[in-house]
């Protein structure tokens, strides 16, 4: 089994943590707008694209290192019903985010937006509504 790691979430105002194993498998933290007597932590294991054939769960907990807990056991279920396919459809559409945030970033256009559906890549490459998936899949994939 993967080593967990935790990060603090930092777009969120409440404690929230983002947990990897080598990606982001899922996270914790205080649940917003629940009374004070009820249990205030919840967490989340979804993994794409396992979660799509109701590989996931969630729970709520009293408190941090419950959830923790609880999130660890979970995950000792799941990640073995994760398969090498799941991972890599996961790698590539993680990728696919990226480059497309990129594109936007950088001030460039998708094909999509363009009437011709052509477009240039920030790298400088020709692309096309095409071309762009495997363009991503060959360059910009790791």
């Amino acid at each position: 089994m993967a080593t967990l790691t935790r990060r603090r979430d930092a777009n969120r105002q409440t404690e929230h943590w983002l947990i990897f194993a080598e990606d982001i498998i899922g996270s914790m933290g205080v649940r917003g707008g629940v009374p004070i007597h009820a249990e205030q932590w919840q967490w989340t294991v979804s993994v794409f694209p396992a979660s799509r054939r109701g590989i996931r769960d969630a729970g709520i907990a009293p408190d941090f290192q419950t959830a923790r807990a609880a999130f660890e056991r979970c995950w000792c279920e799941i990640e073995p019903q994760i398969t090498e396919a799941d991972r890599l459809e996961h790698r590539r559409a993680r990728a696919h985010t990226a480059w497309k945030n990129k594109m936007w970033e950088s001030g460039c256009k998708l094909p999509t937006q363009v009437a011709s559906g052509r477009s240039q890549c920030y790298c400088g490459a020709k692309i096309d509504n095409q071309s762009v998936g495997p363009h991503i899949d060959a360059e910009h994939t790791s």
